[in-house]
């Protein structure tokens, strides 16, 4: 991996991670287009910039953060089944499911579910004045929708924006719980696949793993503050528009290119 690959990934990581497009998957295509190799250091780079991306939401939230435990409950409750799941089925999912065919089915699949909830809650107004008012038990449920984003394509923030809406919130609260929810699931699967990397880097991979923090950062800040007033503006049909598009790209592109993941998964 060279410099301009490391700021394109970043880039992408900040961009994604937050919007109900499926990061893991966009990182999945990037490399597969820039013909990056997934030898240890680059899944560690993947896995260790989302640090990057995690600081911009505590720096953006900040003031939710230091208002009490209740909020603190609530997505330690919605965090319980993912972190269920995630353990149990972690070596299965990294086994089988992180190629580019199924990323782009995922895609494809949760943007015609996108657009499909955009038009049930344009008009919906919530059962919560404020996030935190939110019951436990639909905590629970929107911890559940979470990990269907285990799939690589799904997208943590579609599955809890889904959740979100189906549980109360409207899309705007939704969103902000979607954020928050991703502090304490982003953490512990970051620290857990970096518990499980054992490899050294070199001085000029340390310096690459610093350049993709900081762009995670940077790009994953201006991309939540654009994103919130976008769904208040336009809901979420736009971004399942983009996944279908961005779907049947990378479908078209694998066959073209003569793809070997692409007939093996076939």
């Amino acid at each position: 991996m060279d410099i301009l690959q490391a700021i394109i990934l970043s880039i992408v990581e900040g961009i994604t991670e937050f919007l109900p497009v499926s990061s893991t998957g966009h990182m999945i295509l990037a490399s597969y287009i820039m013909k990056i190799h997934e030898h240890a250091f680059v899944k560690t780079f993947e896995i260790g910039i989302q640090i990057g991306a995690i600081l911009a939401i505590v720096m953006l939230y900040y003031k939710r953060f230091i208002q009490g435990l209740t909020i603190y409950i609530k997505l330690f409750i919605a965090f319980i089944p993912t972190a269920v799941v995630g353990f149990l089925a972690y070596k299965t999912i990294k086994t089988y499911l992180f190629n580019p065919l199924g990323v782009s089915l995922a895609l494809i699949i949760g943007g015609v579910i996108l657009i499909v909830i955009d038009k049930w809650v344009v008009t919906r107004e919530s059962r919560y004045a404020e996030i935190e008012e939110i019951s436990y038990k639909n905590a629970f449920f929107i911890g559940l929708a979470q990990c269907v984003s285990m799939i690589p394509g799904v997208s943590r923030a579609a599955a809890t924006i889904i959740g979100g809406v189906g549980n109360g919130l409207n899309k705007k609260q939704a969103t902000e719980f979607s954020f928050l929810l991703a502090v304490p699931t982003m953490c512990a699967a970051t620290g857990y696949d970096l518990l499980k990397t054992d490899a050294t880097f070199s001085s000029h991979e340390l310096m690459l793993l610093a350049i993709g923090l900081v762009g995670a950062f940077i790009s994953a800040w201006l991309a939540v503050k654009l994103f919130i007033r976008f769904v208040e503006n336009h809901g979420f049909k736009t971004f399942g528009y983009y996944r279908i598009f961005i779907g049947i790209v990378f479908l078209v592109y694998m066959v073209l290119s003569g793809s070997s993941s692409f007939f093996d998964a076939l």
